[in-house]
């Protein structure tokens, strides 16, 4: 199996793996009990809160939650006044802005998938108490301009959310945001942990009630396992910062290349991270594609819609028809992506697309 689906997730790195095993097998207690073992625990969880918060931007709290969905839920929730947010946004957050019942504008994006900063000047007027935008598109991986965003946002009085589920690592986080959304299970660590950053001074209301085990306000026992996965995975993304992004600079090319002219790219092809090759072949029979190749693992689109029925409300935004739209997959790659395996898998995407047409 080749596996090209790394916006849906990455594979658990080895290091971050062997970090969690330990309080797992072993070290089981609680990180919020007083005695030597807990107090243990809880060593192990600050450690890991300091490994994330190194790719954060400085002056604010890394608080654990079970993952970036209830990371975004609880600063859209937590805060009040209007929300304005963008039309390429994940389900995560424009649902929960639907959800909310507050006054909500939706910004539309250029076929290149970015947001109109003039659009936005207009929209982020006094009243607005949120702005939430995602820096690097789960569908299309285009990067929006969130400190041009965030320095509007402050303007008008309101808070800046950034989601950075896909660039946490990758891709700089402004320095000037105040909400930042993450996810360990998009950065080779496991699933069912995330974190939501909160600038100092920024209060929000909790969306757990219980415990308050996290200082911001978020309620329930961490497991030290998985803080401490999410830990060892954020050091890595640190460490290895230019060799991953070299690396996947690489694979991109090297799938341009073999795609060839048929294939049309989606979003833009410069403000865009270079592990998401969103593509499209109009005419395309996905589902019959996806049969057909069994051996790759790629998306038809966002797999947190999948099943839905429903073509991906991302490309729809950028203009696309919805045939397009369905003619469209996401092929994503990363770390533990060869050179080998990818011109391989290409190649053999190609192939089975040409098949559709006698």
């Amino acid at each position: 199996m080749t596996y090209l689906d790394y916006q849906a997730t990455t594979p658990l790195a080895p290091e971050a793996l062997a970090a969690m095993l330990p309080w797992l097998e072993l070290q089981h207690a609680n990180p919020h009990s007083p005695h030597r073992e807990g107090r243990r625990a809880r060593a192990a969880v600050e450690v890991a809160r300091d490994q994330v918060a190194a790719l954060l931007p400085p002056g604010g709290r890394v608080a654990f939650t079970s993952g970036a969905t209830e990371a975004l839920n609880w600063a859209i929730k937590g805060t009040t006044g209007g929300i304005v947010t963008l039309a390429t946004e994940h389900a995560a957050v424009l649902d929960t802005v639907q959800a909310s019942g507050r006054p909500s504008a939706i910004l539309p994006v250029g076929a290149d998938g970015l947001v109109d900063l003039d659009a936005a000047r207009a929209a982020i007027a006094p009243g607005t108490g949120l702005v939430a935008a995602m820096l690097v598109n789960n569908e299309i991986g285009v990067i929006q301009p969130i400190a041009a965003l965030a320095d509007i946002a402050h303007e008008a009085g309101a808070l800046m959310l950034c989601d950075a589920v896909q660039g946490y690592g990758r891709v700089a986080i402004p320095a000037t945001v105040d909400l930042v959304a993450i996810s360990a299970h998009k950065v080779y660590g496991a699933k069912g942990i995330g974190a939501l950053w909160i600038r100092d001074g920024v209060a929000l209301a909790p969306l757990l009630h219980g415990g308050g085990q996290e200082a911001p306000g978020r309620s329930g026992t961490l497991s030290p396992a998985l803080c401490a996965g999410f830990g060892v995975a954020a050091r890595l993304m640190a460490e290895r910062a230019a060799e991953d992004d070299a690396h996947v600079g690489r694979l991109w090319s090297l799938a341009l290349d073999r795609l060839g002219p048929d294939w049309a790219l989606n979003g833009a092809r410069d403000d865009r991270y270079h592990g998401n090759l969103n593509i499209r072949r109009d005419g395309l029979d996905v589902n019959r594609l996806m049969s057909d190749l069994r051996d790759i693992a790629f998306s038809a689109g966002s797999a947190c819609a999948s099943g839905s029925g429903r073509s991906s409300h991302v490309l729809r935004a950028i203009g696309l028809t919805e045939a397009q739209a369905r003619s469209s997959i996401r092929l994503g790659f990363g770390r533990y992506t060869t050179e080998a395996e990818l011109d391989d898998a290409v190649a053999t995407i190609v192939a089975a697309a040409e098949g559709q047409w006698p």
